[in-house]
């Protein structure tokens, strides 16, 4: 039994760890009662002395730190690394997702025999790892490790990046302590910054502003840009997928945590829902709450920003039509059969018009009027939006303002 347990030390998740992993894995070959006893199999061992450890490093010690380690390695599937993960980590899984299925599997008919696959799976995909990438890095870095909750996976990798002579840390708590911190930091951080927000209608070129601001030295945070979408009907960004919601608030949670709270945080102004992601609350009150700068401009000018931006969509007017269809309740079939005449006779710009005029200022306006009284001020600017020197005078007398 002592040498089974050190099978187990060697490959296995903590039950939380396989839970996590699989919440969704519909995917993968193994059934509700297999999984079951996989969950089974990666119980925990009584003892926690599975041999000697580098000492755990708290979520509060790794965070400030994060750059000083010459790799992160992300121990869990690539399963739960897509859904979330810390900035920077490389995802160099023990044990991938199918070969855990094959585990469990392996495991209701023969207890032992699934250990002795989930070993080889672990040693090989290990040795394969240091082949590939751990070997290219030299023998002074300094590695941190960590799976779920810093369990059988940070220990499988740490033992051999310490017997090679790397300086290895294992996050305490993992991903989940992790996950904790992001959103203690979403609740609590932006109640210390002083937000600016850049307001307007669609295609006055709020974004533009923003990333002139960025330019020139200026604190921005940008949710479009992380949320990989332009957050309309029509958002969607062409060759990109939105990131999920856990990797939406890690990213804002760590663009947070480098600005300095001395400093302005100039801001889109948003909805709740940016795509299919939510923003978090407590910074969604925050920019309700936070100074507006309200953009302005031609309606000429923001058709032709639009047709540039959107140039995906015309090229291709089969799904620029499939897109429109979910506007139908709001602006009636009578609208958007129009909108598809127009497309299919090439006239975008009467197209963009009418999609301005009937839909976007409409809605714009509701919100507008909804939030304006929230304000605690609000300055107009006149822009054009295809004009760069003129994005860039708006941009500097914004600073010269707000200073």
């Amino acid at each position: 039994m002592h040498q089974l347990d050190g099978r187990q030390r060697l490959f296995r998740m903590t039950d939380s760890d396989q839970n996590q992993a699989h919440a969704n894995d519909s995917d993968l070959p193994i059934s509700p009662a297999a999984k079951a006893h996989a969950r089974e199999l990666e119980r925990p061992p009584e003892s926690p002395s599975a041999g000697l450890l580098p000492a755990p490093m708290s979520i509060d010690s790794v965070l400030p730190n994060l750059s000083e380690y010459a790799l992160v390695i992300d121990a869990r599937s690539p399963h739960e690394f897509a859904d979330d993960h810390i900035p920077g980590a490389v995802n160099l899984p023990v044990v991938n997702d199918e070969e855990f299925a094959q585990v469990g599997i392996a495991y209701k008919s023969d207890t032992h025999a699934a250990y002795l696959i989930g070993a080889q799976f672990a040693l090989r995909n290990i040795a394969e790892h240091i082949k590939e990438l751990i070997s290219s890095f030299s023998s002074d870095s300094r590695i941190l490790v960590y799976c779920y909750r810093g369990g059988r996976r940070s220990r499988a990798w740490a033992a051999p990046l310490q017997a090679i002579g790397y300086e290895t840390d294992v996050l305490t708590g993992g991903w989940k302590t992790y996950r904790q911190a992001v959103l203690a930091g979403l609740d609590g951080l932006p109640r210390n910054f002083k937000f600016r927000v850049v307001a307007g209608p669609t295609g006055s070129g709020k974004t533009l502003l923003l990333a002139e601001l960025k330019r020139l030295g200026e604190q921005v945070l940008d949710l479009e840009g992380v949320a990989a979408h332009r957050g309309s009907v029509l958002g969607a960004e062409p060759g990109r997928e939105q990131p999920t919601q856990k990797l939406f608030d890690g990213n804002i949670f760590w663009m947070l945590r480098q600005f300095d709270p001395n400093r302005l945080v100039w801001i889109e102004d948003e909805s709740k829902k940016i795509g299919r992601l939510h923003l978090p609350t407590a910074l969604y009150a925050a920019m309700l709450d936070a100074p507006r700068v309200r953009v302005s401009a031609t309606l000429d000018e923001r058709v032709a920003l639009l047709l540039g931006q959107y140039r995906g969509l015309v090229d291709q007017p089969a799904n620029l039509v499939e897109h429109l269809a979910a506007l139908k309740a709001s602006v009636g079939h009578i609208e958007i059969e129009l909108w598809s005449s127009l497309i299919a006779l090439g006239k975008f710009d009467e197209f963009v018009h009418r999609l301005l005029e009937h839909h976007y200022d409409p809605s714009y306006e509701r919100g507008y009027r909804r939030e304006l009284h929230r304000a605690r001020s609000q300055l107009e600017v006149q822009m054009r939006p295809t004009s760069s020197s003129d994005i860039t005078t708006v941009a500097k007398s914004l600073i010269a303002g707000a200073s």
